[in-house]
């Protein structure tokens, strides 16, 4: 059984719906400061389709608790999102499970459009040790948004993870289970002169596999193929700056190619 449930900032539910694989729900009322989106499974590890806003795309997770909890974007967390997206009067929320050909499908086991700081048990998932100033348009979610317009920085499509210019920065995206991983594509942020770029990072797997990855300074995605690693994490670190006036080199995303098992 889903269940979807739309509440206030006092835990009121304002709207809610029920289904068995799949449940929609309509809602006629304009956000708030402090509404969230509640998705509750009757079962955990159950893998999902979920668009929780018609402006943001179907996308793929990995529900390993029981429920999700989506605080709706507001201030400067919704400049990292389409500007469109939770906006107006009329709500579309869809929620449906993956069927077992999407579950098992070859894609970007990293992509999630709907990844945010404060959710927990949902998968994929990134995080960072460092983000600047922490600021919404450079949080480690928008190295998995599935945006790869890179020639600018700031507000939505142009997001990224920016370090704070911190040598130490290392972002951290999460499976949620045993993947099989085999290639990885990353897209430095490109906003040249602002931007510096990396010559180099250091990738390294749950499993302990570790690989160099060379860069180069340009805006297109950079491709590495891997030995296929069974691994629940895949963790970028050791960025080595370009010797560069710019101060501000930053990842707009990564995507890890694979399965799941």
């Amino acid at each position: 059984m889903l269940t979807l449930e739309i509440k206030n900032k006092s835990q009121l539910t304002l709207a809610g719906a029920q289904g068995t694989q799949e449940v929609g729900l309509h809602y006629r009322q304009p956000y708030n400061d402090g509404d969230t989106i509640t998705l509750s499974s009757s079962r955990p590890d159950i893998f999902l389709i979920i668009s929780l806003d018609s402006a943001l795309p179907p996308t793929f997770i990995f529900l390993k608790d029981r429920q999700l909890t989506y605080a709706i974007p507001f201030g400067q967390l919704k400049d990292a999102h389409p500007p469109t997206a939770f906006d107006g009067n009329r709500h579309r929320i869809l929620v449906r499970e993956a069927y077992p050909e999407e579950v098992f499908a070859r894609r970007n086991l990293a992509l999630n459009p709907h990844d945010l700081p404060s959710i927990s048990g949902v998968y994929p998932h990134s995080s960072a040790n460092v983000e600047t100033r922490n600021e919404a348009v450079f949080f480690a979610r928008n190295a998995i948004d599935g945006e790869t317009l890179n020639t600018d920085h700031g507000k939505w499509p142009f997001s990224s993870w920016g370090i704070n210019c911190d040598e130490n920065a290392a972002l951290t995206v999460e499976f949620g289970r045993e993947v099989l991983a085999d290639k990885v594509v990353v897209h430095l942020r490109a906003d040249f002169p602002h931007d510096a770029w990396w010559t180099s990072g250091r990738l390294v797997f749950s499993n302990g596999f570790t690989t160099e990855l060379p860069f180069e300074k340009t805006a297109a995605g950079q491709s590495f193929s891997l030995p296929e690693q069974r691994t629940e994490w895949v963790r970028l670190e050791k960025l080595i700056k370009a010797d560069d006036p710019s101060p501000f080199p930053a990842l707009t995303q990564i995507q890890v190619w694979g399965t799941h098992i």
